[in-house]
């Protein structure tokens, strides 16, 4: 099909409805010609070819103010949503979840060992399958998948997973043979970005950087000039090999003395108790317990984050940091005492302004920006919808 054809018009229309909707939520029509740009006579076409595709439902007229007939309201469809998997080296999570970013459903495993790739995939499709049991109704349209690694996202082979020791797994491959659906793998930390990008503290933050903490390690993503900057390759980003003092102690890929070998979620959990613990569990366990060695723990880890921090800032200059997983609980437990440790090691024109916020969306953070990852080819050409699968 020629570029430039009323096809090529009519969705790129769709999309920029859909993707406001996604953005901010229920509105009125008007509303959305406004953010579009598009006429009310276009909006309206374009709402009633969505509602027809069943990805939007239009609700009863709304006034907002203006002169005039009230405009119809417009929400997306609660049916229409993308399964989320998260691999970590201590549990499994999936989750389903809606065009909205809201998610519906989440099964969390647990391993006691290291899971295999394959040990994931059997696991997660059969979670997937159950899921798809259970809550009837939904039309899915993919699987998103956040690994903590390098990943080729143009067919989903995991290049190098080292907390998980996957190399060269063919992962997105796997997992659409046995589920039968299109499969989207990308890095954890970009996703997150993304996600946040869109929903989150990262909304109208044209400069960012966000950084994650997990069971998996760190991980880290870029976002400049409201894109993600993937680098030639796609790997930008990996911030947790950045070096931050003279240890000798290593990361899962050999590098002394980095971010990610000096400030782990294991030392700060082995001091509150558990072996295991869910993000919300940990996140509250460690504010709650203001002892010597565990305030000592988070201080020392604050001080290597604010290295890597000030190298972040010196180098690339943001608008704000954006700190999710264990890092947010970081930040939460003294923010103050982290932002005067990242002064001391950047420069002060380029830290003013920079804002240190956690990640708004919190423990679903990956899962919404998975899914969302599942979601984008539907976004990018709306009418694909009509094949999507009821389960």
């Amino acid at each position: 099909m020629r570029k430039g054809t009323s096809e090529d018009v009519r969705r790129e229309n769709l999309t920029a409805v859909l993707r406001a909707l996604m953005v901010g939520g229920d509105m009125s029509r008007a509303d959305l010609g406004r953010l579009t740009g598009r006429n009310r006579s276009t909006v309206a076409s374009l709402v009633s070819d969505l509602a027809g595709l069943g990805l939007v439902d239009e609700q009863d007229p709304v006034t907002d103010g203006t002169v005039g007939r009230p405009s119809h309201g417009v929400a997306l469809s609660s049916s229409v949503a993308a399964f989320a998997v998260h691999p970590e080296v201590d549990a499994l999570t999936v989750a389903i979840v809606g065009l909205d970013a809201q998610v519906r459903r989440k099964v969390r495993h647990e391993f006691d060992r290291i899971p295999t790739m394959a040990e994931v995939v059997h696991l997660a499709s059969t979670v997937m399958a159950a899921m798809g049991a259970e809550e009837s109704g939904f039309r899915m349209t993919g699987i998103g998948v956040a690994v903590p690694g390098l990943v080729r996202t143009v067919d989903g082979l995991v290049r190098n997973a080292p907390h998980l020791q996957w190399r060269e797994e063919p992962l997105g491959a796997s997992l659409a043979e046995a589920t039968s659906l299109p499969v989207h793998v990308a890095n954890d930390a970009q996703l997150g970005a993304l996600a946040e990008r869109d929903y989150g503290a990262g909304r109208g933050v044209s400069h960012f950087v966000y950084i994650n903490g997990g069971a998996s390690g760190i991980g880290g993503a870029i976002v400049a000039g409201g894109d993600l900057l993937g680098g030639a390759h796609g790997y930008a980003g990996e911030l947790g090999h950045t070096p931050v003092s003279g240890s000798d102690r290593v990361d899962n890929v050999g590098i002394p003395g980095s971010l990610e070998a000096e400030v782990t979620r294991e030392e700060l959990l082995s001091l509150l108790g558990p072996d295991h613990m869910d993000p919300e569990s940990f996140d509250s366990a460690l504010l709650a317990d203001r002892s010597d060695a565990v305030a000592a723990a988070v201080a020392r880890h604050q001080r290597h984050l604010a290295i890597a921090l000030g190298t972040v800032v010196n180098v690339l200059n943001p608008e704000r940091i954006l700190l999710g997983g264990f890092l947010a609980s970081l930040l939460a437990y003294n923010p103050q005492g982290l932002r005067t440790a990242l002064e001391a090691r950047a420069l002060a024109p380029a830290m003013e302004g920079v804002d240190i916020v956690s990640a708004q969306l919190g423990a679903n953070l990956l899962l919404v920006g998975a899914a969302h990852r599942a979601l984008e080819p539907l976004v990018d050409d709306p009418a694909s919808m009509s094949g999507a699968r009821t389960d």
